[in-house]
């Protein structure tokens, strides 16, 4: 039997309705993997149609193209060293949570617990998990920072439906539509267009309590201060069959950026796991480093 998406839509309203009307009883609401406007586990492989160089390579020393970058920031990065970092074992610091996302390679995600969403990434062997549950925030200062922090998620509608990231958005030094095939300014090669991440369901993460990273691979530094929110949208399915997850990045860190650095970050969803290759955090040297 065909379930339309306005049956789809109704089921779900039903579900969170009842999930807070037995919150106004006292009683405990649903857990949020029952609730879920959208299916995003399984999967999903990284499809690099932007920022080419900046993620399949490691750029020069000094090449800061579409980041909003402050007087400090740049000091900073033109500061880095990847000799040094290895040697002091900091070699994850591109694969923090400033920075994951933007790694090309898989991410495998799964339901740890009906209220916590886990996302295991090949490359550098990472792993976050998504919190539903508000009270697994630290108390300040008391716990330990990782690079990849502490998640606090929640449903919600797409982002450009409820005034969420702009439609139109200050990218580095230029602006563009949020959308698809999107990273700084770029739009090519997206999947569905731009108006289907109005459709289905988002999730809204906001990751506290990390440890400085890079942004790029190339020491562009964010701070262990910095507020970083997400969205992940699954899109409505390609016409050729094939599904693709939007995740849109607004990084605002008023120590080295001089305005929030919006990316959005592309994945196709992949029948199983035979691909899945996990590597340890690793940054290949850039081009006119010393061999």
């Amino acid at each position: 039997m065909r379930i339309t998406f306005a049956a789809a839509a109704l089921t779900l309203m039903v579900g969170v309705l009842a999930g807070a009307e037995a919150a106004q009883r006292g009683q405990a609401p649903q857990p949020a993997r029952a609730v879920a406007p959208i299916d995003l586990t399984g999967y999903w492989v990284s499809v690099v149609s932007e920022d080419w160089r900046h993620r399949m390579a490691t750029s020069r020393k000094g090449d800061y193209e579409s980041l909003p970058l402050n007087a400090e920031g740049r000091r900073i990065a033109d500061m880095w060293d990847l000799a040094k970092d290895n040697a002091a074992g900091v070699q994850c610091k591109a694969f923090g949570i400033g920075g994951i996302m933007r790694q090309p390679g898989r991410l495998h995600i799964t339901w740890q617990d009906d209220n916590t969403l886990k996302v295991d990434f090949d490359a550098g062997r990472q792993t976050r998990l998504l919190h539903f549950d508000k009270s697994k925030q630290p108390a300040s200062g008391d716990a330990e920072k990782t690079w990849q922090g502490l998640s606090i998620a929640e449903w919600e509608r797409p982002p450009l439906e409820r005034g969420g990231p702009p439609a139109r958005a200050q990218i580095g030094n230029n602006s563009g539509p949020i959308a698809p095939g999107g990273g700084g300014r770029g739009q090519r090669g997206g999947p569905p267009p731009p108006s289907s991440i109005m459709q289905g369901g988002s999730l809204k993460v906001v990751t506290t309590h990390f440890r400085e990273g890079y942004l790029r691979k190339n020491g562009v530094p964010y701070s262990e201060n910095a507020s970083i929110t997400e969205y992940f949208n699954r899109l409505p399915p390609h016409p050729n069959g094939d599904n693709w997850l939007l995740v849109v990045t607004i990084i605002d860190d008023p120590k080295y950026l001089t305005q929030p650095f919006y990316t959005s970050t592309q994945f196709k969803l992949e029948p199983g796991g035979s691909k899945w290759n996990p590597t340890p955090c690793r940054t290949a040297p850039p081009p006119d480093a010393p061999r």
